[in-house]
C-alpha cells in the first residue's frame, strides 16, 4: 500500500526573492566574457582563435548541462539539485576569477556553464510551492531577473575590469552566486521527488550531443573562413549530421534518455522550442548588430563610442529586458500564451526591419534595441510559462530545459550569422564593414521573427485566470 505524500509547503516572498537573487547573480556571472573579450584576449595573450573559444565553451557547456539538470530536478527534487548544480558554478566562478591563464579560465567557465541548468530548476520549485495563477507571474519574475542580471552583467563588466581588474569582474557576482545559494537552501522547503527512476545517466547520449555541439559551434566559429576550404566545411557538416543521426538513434533506443524524443515530439514542447529558435536567432542579429553600429566610425556612417558610452546607450534595453519577465508572466496568465507570444513577435519583427531602414540617429538605434529587448522578453517568458503549464507536473523540468536549450542555440546561430555577414561585407584593408550589412542583417532578423508567427497562430491559447 502507497503512502499518500503530504501537500506541498506553500512559500513566502523571501523565498521567491532569494530565487530571484539567484537569477540576477548567475544571469550577470553568465555575460562578463563577452564585453570584455578584447581586454582578456590583451592581457592573456589570446589569439582570435582562442577567444572565439572562450565565448562560446560556457554556452555549449550550458546547453548540455541544461536538460540533464531538468531531468534530475524531475526524478530528485528541484532544491536538491540546484543546490547541487550551484555549488559547481560557485566553484567555475572562483576559478575563473583566480585564473592567471587561458586554460585555468577555460575550465572556471566550463565550471560555470552548469549555471544555465538554474532556470528550470527554479520552474520545478515555483511549481510545486505556489498556485498555479501565482506561479506563471513567478516564473516571468525569475526569468526577468535572469535577463536582466546578464545584460547588468554586460554593462558593468567592462567599467569593473578596467577599474578594478579582469578577475573581480568574476569574483562579485560569484559571491552573490553564493549568498543566494545560501538563502535558497535556508528558505525554501524540499519539494517532492518525481517519479522513481533506477535508470543510470545516458553518458553515450550526452558524449554524441556535446561532439554534435561543439562541431555545430566551430562550423559557426570558422564560417568566415570556411568559404575558401569546401573540402573542409564539407566534412564538418557530415560530421555534425552523423553525430546528430547517432544521438536521436541513441535517445530513441535507451531506457532512460537524457532528452526525451517523445516529449519533443508533442506540439506543446516542439512549438515553443521551434518558436524560440526564431525569435532568438532574430534577437541575436540586434544584440550583435546594435553595439557594433554604435562603435563604427562618425566618419563613416556610425557613432565612433567608447564602451562605456555603448553601455549606456544599451541601459534602456536593460530596463525593458528586466521588465518584460513579469510583464510577461501576467500577461500569460491574463491573456493566454499565444496572445503575449503573437504581440512580442510582431513588436519584434516590426522593430527590426525599422531599424534596417532608419539608423541615423543614436536614438534610432536606443528606441529600437528596446523595444526588441522588451519584446523578446515577453516572448520568451510566455513560451516558457506556456510549456511549464502545458506538460505534468513531474515532466517540468526536462520541457523547459528543451526552450532553454533552444534558446542558447538560437542566440548563437544568430550573432555568428550576424558576425559572418559583416567580415563578409568588410573591403580589404578596411575594419568597417559596408553599411549594408547592417541594413541586410536586421532585414533578413525581421523576415525570421515575423515567420515564426505561422507557428504561433496555431499555438493553443492558454489559460487564462
Amino acid at each position: 500500500m502507497t503512502t499518500p505524500q503530504a501537500p506541498p509547503t506553500l512559500v513566502g516572498k523571501a523565498a521567491i526573492g532569494a530565487l530571484g537573487m539567484l537569477a540576477v547573480a548567475t544571469g550577470a556571472l553568465e555575460s562578463v566574457v563577452t564585453p570584455t573579450l578584447p581586454l582578456l584576449q590583451r592581457e592573456l595573450d589570446m589569439s582570435p582563435a582562442e577567444g572565439a573559444l572562450l565565448s562560446i565553451v560556457l554556452m555549449i557547456t550550458g546547453a548540455l548541462i541544461t536538460p540533464v539538470a531538468g531531468k534530475f530536478g524531475d526524478r530528485y527534487g528541484g532544491k536538491r539539485v540546484l543546490i547541487r548544480l550551484m555549488a559547481v558554478v560557485s566553484a567555475g566562478g572562483l576559478v575563473s576569477a583566480a585564473a592567471p591563464n587561458l586554460p585555468v579560465l577555460l575550465v572556471g567557465q566550463i565550471l560555470q556553464g552548469a549555471m544555465v541548468g538554474a532556470l528550470p530548476l527554479s520552474f520545478i520549485l515555483v511549481r510545486e510551492h505556489l498556485p498555479q495563477g501565482e506561479s506563471k507571474v513567478a516564473i516571468g519574475v525569475v526569468s526577468g531577473l535572469f535577463v536582466g542580471g546578464g545584460m547588468a552583467g554586460t554593462l558593468a563588466a567592462g567599467p569593473v575590469a578596467e577599474g578594478l581588474s579582469r578577475h573581480w569582474m568574476f569574483a562579485l557576482p560569484t559571491v552573490v552566486v553564493i549568498a543566494a545559494t545560501v538563502l535558497v537552501n535556508r528558505l525554501m522547503p524540499q519539494d517532492r521527488p518525481g517519479r522513481p527512476d533506477d535508470a543510470g545517466i545516458d553518458w553515450p547520449g550526452l558524449a554524441l550531443l556535446s561532439g554534435a555541439l561543439v562541431t555545430l559551434m566551430l562550423v559557426l566559429s570558422m564560417a568566415p573562413d570556411l568559404g575558401s576550404q569546401p573540402l573542409v566545411l564539407a566534412v564538418l557538416l557530415v560530421l555534425l549530421a552523423a553525430l546528430v543521426a547517432g544521438w536521436t538513434a541513441v535517445e530513441r533506443r535507451v531506457a532512460s534518455p537524457m532528452v526525451d524524443l517523445r516529449m519533443l515530439s508533442r506540439p506543446a514542447v516542439w512549438k515553443p522550442c521551434v518558436l524560440t529558435f526564431m525569435i532568438c536567432v532574430g534577437t541575436s542579429a540586434a544584440v550583435h548588430l546594435v553595439p557594433q553600429l554604435f562603435a563604427v566610425s562618425d566618419d563613416a556612417y556610425g557613432f565612433g563610442a567608447d564602451a562605456t558610452t555603448i553601455g549606456f546607450y544599451l541601459l534602456p534595453g536593460t530596463v525593458a529586458a528586466s521588465l518584460a519577465g513579469p510583464v510577461g508572466g501576467i500577461g500569460a496568465r491574463r491573456f493566454g500564451s499565444r496572445a503575449v507570444i503573437t504581440a512580442g513577435i510582431v513588436v519584434l519583427a516590426a522593430s527590426l526591419i525599422v531599424l534596417g531602414a532608419v539608423h541615423t540617429e543614436v536614438w534610432h538605434l536606443v528606441i529600437g534595441k528596446m523595444m526588441i529587448a522588451l519584446a523578446n522578453g515577453l516572448c520568451v517568458t510566455a513560451l516558457v510559462t506556456s510549456t511549464a503549464t502545458s506538460v505534468d507536473q513531474g515532466d517540468t523540468g526536462i520541457a523547459t530545459s528543451l526552450v532553454l536549450v533552444t534558446r542558447v542555440i538560437g542566440f548563437a546561430v544568430g550573432v555568428q550569422a550576424s558576425g559572418t555577414l559583416l567580415t563578409a561585407a568588410t573591403p580589404s584593408g578596411s575594419d568597417v564593414p559596408d553599411e549594408s550589412a547592417f541594413v541586410t542583417g536586421f532585414v533578413i532578423a525581421g523576415a525570421v521573427t515575423a515567420l515564426s508567427l505561422l507557428v504561433a497562430r496555431t499555438m493553443r491559447r492558454g489559460v487564462t485566470a
